[in-house]
């Protein structure tokens, strides 16, 4: 029975130590991930890739222009079959300006999403080390928006050791 009361004792004088011991930790993402140098890399490689699909779909669109132009100025001397086989280039052209901005516009977003991939990655890797050294149960990003409340007073903002993890000042 002493024994009991022994270990009734020391649980209730080491529970309370227990929960208040527990760290938690947060950070916001969208702080450091412009500062991150792949995400520098990553939006200059994205504008380049941009202009050589905006000289292209230029260059399409002067080539559009320039049949219906031609067209317009011939269209009443033209013999019917060669106006039809005119309008039907001008409208293929059209089609193929078009599907070919759909086609920069997924690999855009394809580039963009494999980019942003790697660094959050990278990015990851610098919380969890950051979190498992500070032995943080866990670590709240407060830019994600999925948590809808974090005590700031309560939980230690890690956010610049995430950025010293990754080497950003």
């Amino acid at each position: 029975m002493i024994m009991k009361k022994f270990i009734a004792a020391m649980l209730v004088a080491i529970v309370p130590t227990m929960a208040f011991s527990q760290k938690f930790g947060n950070l916001n993402s969208s702080e450091i991930i412009p500062l991150m140098p792949e995400y520098k890399d990553a939006q200059t490689e994205l504008e380049t890739l941009s202009k050589q699909y905006e000289e292209e779909l230029k260059y399409m669109s002067d080539e559009y222009t320039k049949k219906v132009e031609d067209y317009e100025k011939q269209r009443e001397t033209l013999p019917e079959n060669i106006r039809q086989r005119r309008e039907e280039e001008i409208m293929s052209s059209r089609e193929k300006a078009d599907e070919y901005y759909n086609s920069c516009r997924v690999n855009l977003d394809a580039k963009q999403n494999e980019l942003m991939a790697a660094i959050n990655t990278k990015l990851l890797k610098a919380i969890q080390a950051v979190g498992e050294e500070g032995q943080f149960i866990c670590v709240f990003d407060m830019a994600a928006g999925v948590i809808p409340f974090v005590n700031a007073t309560l939980t230690t903002d890690v956010t610049e050791q995430v950025k010293a993890k990754l080497g950003i000042k």
